[in-house]
């Protein structure tokens, strides 16, 4: 029988950097719409979930990934390892797959391919980023439920309890693998959203993207980007910052 696999995506109002940066305009959608839609075409994916904060002042985020048509549960703002465990909990996962909610062009496609690196390796963790080589806002994880749990028991530094995978990226029970990129100038783009010049950058690049669902390769973003030097460039300090 294949195991349930739940795609957990985090959001929240509040952010130090870009407050309420899930629900900017984008297209004529919000941010997390993008993502959620997304999420929802990964080959291989259950159910997808949209984990927010219970506190009402992520009440906004909660409603709009209701609308979007997405299973929502509500936990800790800031234990989000214990957020994304009953989370799983609640989705009846055996597997999840973690997608942070400021990567508006998170690629299905590479999502999918982590789900079959997953299972052919038959490892507890996996992931797209150890080391970096594909753009900075493609980052995806994986890992079995029980893993989860495992951290959920054991964590205890607060970057391990706000981060989620820090346990599992480290500790040394684990068995891990990683989905090689294309490396070369794709390690060095930046497509996620933390700082305003990250906002402006998503909306020029959106406009020159096609509909969905013709655009989620992520090929077609950097060729755009190639071509269009000008829009890389809008964020291109970013990259010089501590990302969250």
């Amino acid at each position: 029988m294949n195991e349930r696999i739940a795609v957990i995506v985090q959001a929240r109002m509040t952010s130090t950097r870009l407050p309420g940066k899930v629900l900017e305009a984008l297209a004529g959608e919000t941010v997390l719409a993008h993502v959620l839609r997304r999420c929802g075409m990964i080959d291989g994916a259950d159910i997808v979930c949209c984990a927010v904060p219970a506190g009402a002042e992520s009440n906004p985020v909660a409603t709009e990934a209701e609308r979007c048509g997405v299973h929502v549960f509500r936990g800790s703002e800031t234990d989000v390892l214990d957020r994304y465990y009953h989370a799983a909990l609640d989705c009846r996962a055996d597997v999840v797959m973690r997608v942070t909610s400021d990567c508006p062009l998170i690629d299905p496609a590479v999502c999918s391919r982590l789900i079959t690196l997953f299972r052919a390796q038959s490892v507890d963790y996996a992931c797209n980023n150890m080391p970096p080589s594909w753009p900075h806002g493609l980052d995806c994880e994986i890992f079995s439920f029980d893993a989860l749990a495992l951290a959920a028991e054991n964590a205890t530094a607060a970057d391990e309890r706000e981060h989620v995978t820090p346990w599992l990226r480290s500790n040394p029970d684990m068995r891990r693998a990683n989905l090689a990129g294309p490396g070369g100038d794709y390690t060095a783009m930046r497509w996620t959203l933390d700082y305003p010049e990250d906002l402006t950058f998503f909306r020029s690049v959106f406009e020159l993207l096609p509909d969905m669902p013709e655009n989620h390769g992520y090929e077609k973003t950097a060729q755009l980007l190639r071509d269009h030097p000008e829009i890389a460039a809008i964020n291109a300090d970013c990259r010089q910052r501590r990302s969250a």
